[in-house]
C-alpha cells in the first residue's frame, strides 16, 4: 500500500530528507500503534509499517491461530496515519521451508519474559532482522510496552553491528490505566477489572524509592487480585535493569524498570513502568 506521506514532498524541519522509518507490528492496530508512527514521523521523511503475525515467537500453547488479523482494519489507520508503505509478506515469503538460520536472544532471552516463553526472543530477534534487512530503514520504532523484548532489540542491534537507529515509544493506556493491547479484547468485562491490578500495582510500587518496598507495595496489589472473580495469576513481577534485565538491588541507582506479566481468564498480559531510584 501506498500513501500520502503528509510532507507535501518536503523533509519536517529537523528531519534528513529521504530517511525512512519503520515501525513492526503483527496487526490489529490500536492507539498505541498510531502513537509510534506518529514518534517514527518525528525521527524520519518516509514512515513504513510492517504486518506479520510471525509463527516464530509463539509457543505450541500459545495463541498463534487466535491472535487477532484485521488487515483491512489496518490499512485504513495506516492510510489515516500517512503511512508511506505497507509491507505485509506471507510466512512463506518470510521464511523458507528449510529454515536453518535464526538469531539467539542469548542468557537474556531466557529470564524474566523468556523463563515463560522459552524460544520467543529467539523469534522475535529473528523476525525483527529479517525486517530490517528487507526494509532498510534509517530508525526502527517499538514500543515501551514490551520492555525486554527492546532491550534485546538494541542489544542485538549493537552486538550485530545492525546500521538502524532503534527508537522506543512510551506505553499508551486507557482511561482506567489498562495498558492498549491487541490482547484486550480477549478480556470479558470481569476480567477486565482484574487486569487493571497490574497497572496499579505498578503505581503502587512507584511511591517508594527502595527496591524492596517497591516490589512489596506491588505484590500487596496483585496478591489480593489473585482472591479477584475472576482471579488474577501471576507469572512474575520484577524490577530490573533496563539494559540486561537482571534484578537490582537495593544499591542500585538510576532507572530500574518495573515489570509484571499475569493472567486473566485465558488471556496472558503484560505491563511495566520505569522508575528512577534516587
Amino acid at each position: 500500500m501506498t500513501g500520502d506521506t503528509g510532507t507535501g514532498g518536503a523533509a519536517r524541519p529537523g528531519v534528513a530528507p529521504g530517511t525512512l522509518a519503520l515501525v513492526p507490528t503483527m496487526g490489529a492496530l490500536h492507539e498505541g500503534h498510531r502513537s509510534l508512527i506518529r514518534l517514527a514521523r518525528e525521527h524520519a521523511e518516509h514512515v513504513a509499517v510492517s504486518i506479520f503475525v510471525n509463527p516464530l515467537q509463539f509457543g505450541p500453547a500459545e495463541d498463534f491461530s487466535r491472535y487477532p488479523r484485521t488487515m483491512e482494519a489496518d490499512l485504513e489507520v495506516c492510510a489515516a496515519e500517512g503511512v508511506g508503505l505497507v509491507f505485509a509478506p506471507s510466512a512463506a515469503e518470510m521464511y523458507l521451508p528449510d529454515r536453518q538460520v535464526g538469531v539467539s536472544a542469548g542468557t537474556m532471552g531466557t529470564i524474566v519474559e523468556g523463563s515463560f516463553r522459552p524460544g520467543h526472543f529467539d523469534g522475535v530477534l529473528t523476525v525483527v532482522l529479517k525486517l530490517l534487512n528487507l526494509v532498510r530503514p534509517h530508525v526502527a520504532v517499538f514500543g515501551r510496552k514490551d520492555a525486554q523484548q527492546l532491550a534485546l532489540i538494541r542489544r542485538m542491534v549493537a552486538d550485530l553491528d545492525v546500521p538502524v537507529t532503534v527508537v522506543g515509544g512510551a506505553t499508551v493506556r486507557e482511561p482506567d490505566g489498562l495498558a492498549l493491547s491487541s490482547r484486550n479484547r480477549y478480556l470479558s468485562p470481569a476480567d477486565r477489572v482484574t487486569a487493571l491490578a497490574l497497572s496499579a500495582a505498578l503505581r503502587a510500587g512507584a511511591g517508594h524509592t527502595r527496591p524492596a518496598d517497591i516490589l512489596r507495595a506491588a505484590h500487596a496489589v496483585l496478591d489480593a487480585a489473585t482472591a479477584a472473580d475472576p482471579p488474577l495469576t501471576l507469572d512474575y513481577l520484577t524490577l530490573a535493569d533496563p539494559a540486561t534485565f537482571t534484578p537490582v538491588t537495593d544499591d542500585h541507582r538510576g532507572e530500574a524498570v518495573l515489570a509484571v506479566a499475569a493472567r486473566v481468564g485465558a488471556t496472558r498480559l503484560i505491563d511495566n513502568m520505569v522508575l528512577t531510584l534516587p
